[in-house]
């Protein structure tokens, strides 16, 4: 048994830093800066308590959206989804990145919101 549930939405920006885009995407989806970023690749925009994490990311390759799935068990949530037809493409950082059968990409990772515990819906394996 494992849980899982969607725990971000992550907009990803070529570049080398988050910041050059994050004040367009906090003003545009009504969201406050982060203060004190640790790192100049990630910024996220906060929201009201309870709403879905939004995150600017930095990377190397065409921007575009994904999402974060979060679980307690990343190797049974990641066995789960490619019995539903999704591909493992690589690990980082201890996440994993998949591609849906529809070409989509999106992350599995550690639980990231505080209510994941109450609210993440129970897979029995």
């Amino acid at each position: 048994m494992h849980k899982s549930r969607l725990a971000c939405l992550v907009i990803d920006c070529e570049g080398t830093d988050a910041g050059t885009h994050e004040a367009f995407w906090a003003a545009a989806l009504g969201r406050e800066r982060e203060a004190d970023p640790i790192d100049p690749k990630y910024r996220d925009l906060t929201g009201p308590p309870g709403e879905l994490r939004v995150l600017v990311q930095a990377v190397d390759h065409p921007s575009r959206v994904h999402l974060d799935i979060e679980t307690d068990d990343i190797p049974a949530e990641v066995a789960r989804l490619e019995r539903l037809g999704a591909t493992r493409l690589r690990e980082i950082k201890g996440w994993v990145v998949m591609e849906a059968p529809s070409g989509h990409r999106f992350c599995v990772v550690k639980p990231q919101r505080p209510d994941f515990a109450e609210n993440a819906t129970v897979w029995n394996d």
